[in-house]
């Protein structure tokens, strides 16, 4: 067996980024970037005024109180989108509006409820400093800057401000393309009949939605019978993916024909953890495979663990190196010889500390508290008991590029 961190570094390894393509600004939420936004423009273009009011030179105003008000010869009027055309003179003022750019020798605004006009003329009681309500051109950036890095998994923010930016095509990392095939002759579909001894299949849908929430496209082959001829039918349907994603029949019994059937070229076969232990790295062909658990919450922590690293690395994003910690509600047993990635919901104090509360039963086949979790405390291996209290590691299980 090897350590998490070693299978995890094996795999990151093996996964290097997909080839960039070209998509619309439309379909780019979600994307990972293949090079970096560059501004095609300043923005703002012009200094802008920043609300309604009146433009003016601060040199006019420098003696203006509420007691000695300026008065200031209207000379018209500037709107978004439409400017004041001219250059303003001393002694004069521009009605102007929010986002209108500011006329050429004004340097102030000041706002449209200080100030008192007529038809002619607009008394101004404050005397604004330059530079006062406007908004310089370039406030946000400048063309040639790079808005956004390489790497990044675009939000709607990011397709904001890549709008904003005048890019309506953007580079980005090819989407992995993953088979996902479940095995078991005791697994059954959702809503299919089931015989005695028989189960629901829940693991692929489970992977292939979390494939769909790292960016991924997930196909389903079905579930492969316990013979080596059933799996390779199946298997074979997975050339010319990126990934192929195997839920059971890793392990070493009579029926577990993975490793047998398609660990042709094996990185390792057994992790050192629980819930997993038997995971398997390596390629089917041309295809990188990677072997989980059958059992439900196995599968899916080991998901967590393998398969979205895997699917962030093949679309170009550094590993996410941040330490989450909490503080532990319960106590836990000393951890053995094995890495342990304890089940947890979490709170939050006042102070705003997260609090992890470990589910009581942490059994690998109760789905329903697995999707209850909200994360995994990780306990590494030797970790002597932990009361509450301990600051402890945790592993969140909020999934990635749908939570803009």
């Amino acid at each position: 067996m090897i350590s998490v961190a070693e299978a995890r570094a094996r795999i990151l390894a093996a996964c290097r980024p997909l080839p960039a393509e070209t998509v619309a600004l439309t379909d780019a939420l979600g994307r990972v970037l293949a090079e970096p936004v560059t501004a095609r423009l300043t923005q703002p273009p012009f200094a802008a005024a920043m609300m309604d009011g009146w433009a003016v030179r601060s040199a006019d105003l420098a003696n203006a109180t509420p007691a000695s008000p300026v008065t200031l010869a209207r000379a018209g009027e500037a709107s978004a989108g439409h400017g004041f055309g001219g250059a303003l003179g001393a002694g004069h003022a521009v009605r102007i509006f929010t986002g209108a750019p500011l006329p050429e020798g004004a340097d102030a605004v000041v706002m449209q409820e200080d100030c008192t006009a007529d038809a002619a003329t607009v008394r101004v009681p404050v005397s604004p400093r330059p530079g006062k309500f406007v908004r310089p051109a370039g406030l946000d950036f400048s063309e040639g800057e790079a808005v956004l890095p390489a790497g990044r998994r675009l939000t709607s923010r990011d397709v904001a401000l890549a709008a904003a930016a005048n890019v309506p095509w953007l580079r980005v990392h090819r989407r992995p393309r993953v088979a996902v095939l479940a095995t078991g002759d005791e697994v059954r579909l959702p809503g299919e009949p089931l015989g005695p001894g028989q189960i629901v299949s829940s693991n692929a849908f489970g992977l292939c939605a979390l494939v769909t929430t790292q960016g991924g496209v997930a196909s389903n082959l079905g579930v492969a019978r316990d013979t080596a001829e059933s799996l390779a039918a199946l298997a074979a349907a997975a050339d010319g993916f990126d990934l192929l994603v195997t839920a059971g029949g890793a392990s070493k019994g009579d029926y577990d024909h993975v490793r047998r059937v398609l660990g042709g070229t094996l990185e390792f076969d057994s992790v050192a953890m629980k819930p997993g232990k038997a995971v398997m790295f390596g390629r089917f062909g041309t295809v990188r495979l990677l072997g989980l658990p059958g059992n439900p919450v196995s599968g899916a922590v080991c998901a967590v663990l393998f398969l979205k690293p895997a699917l962030q690395a093949l679309q170009g994003m550094a590993p996410d190196t941040r330490r989450h910690v909490a503080r532990l509600a319960s106590p836990l047993p000393a951890c053995d010889s094995r890495a342990d990635f304890v089940r947890a919901t979490l709170a939050y104090t006042d102070a705003g500390e997260s609090v992890a509360t470990p589910f009581a039963k942490q059994d690998t086949a109760m789905t329903s508290r697995l999707a209850r979790a909200d994360a995994l405390i990780v306990r590494e291996p030797g970790s002597p008991p932990a009361e509450p209290g301990d600051r402890v590691d945790i592993i969140p299980l909020a999934e990635g590029c749908l939570n803009l």
